[in-house]
């Protein structure tokens, strides 16, 4: 699976930095994301829960921060067991461009799956992946549009 897309973030690039390399932001923004722990500067253990049409599983694994180049891009990378619910690994590059009073986010996403999740098929695995995008987007940007 592959996605790409673009979003208007509602704040400076370096602000829309910091907030995404924010552990607690992160958490409160990735849909059924349980914890989000810094292991080491690039380096977190994360906690999720997702559900692929009739599979839902708890997934535990490492996401890690390569190829950093402050403020303007890095890549994340992600690879989780869900128990007998199967894998999940993949890669998110995102680059920051400041754009007027804000900054546009470009991203380029690729996953893959193993065990029973792949069993449900790719069409229902890339409709949740793109909703799981949506909301992470909804939330992120409704956060940092709040006055603090």
């Amino acid at each position: 699976m592959e996605m790409t897309g673009e979003q208007l973030i509602p704040l400076p690039q370096a602000a829309t930095w910091q907030a995404l390399n924010d552990p607690d932001v992160l958490k409160d923004c990735v849909p059924g994301c349980e914890t989000i722990t810094r292991l080491a500067d690039d380096e977190f253990e994360v906690v999720m829960t997702a559900k692929v049409g009739p599979v839902s599983a708890k997934f535990k694994g490492k996401m890690t921060v390569t190829d950093a180049d402050p403020p303007r891009a890095y890549t994340l990378t992600f690879e989780g067991q869900g128990g007998v619910a199967g894998f999940a690994k993949g890669e998110a590059s995102i680059v920051l461009t400041p754009e007027g009073d804000g900054t546009r986010l470009a991203y380029t996403a690729k996953a893959t799956v193993g065990g029973k999740l792949a069993q449900v098929g790719a069409r229902l695995i890339d409709g949740v992946a793109r909703q799981l995008a949506g909301k992470f987007f909804d939330a992120f940007n409704k956060r940092a549009s709040a006055k603090p």
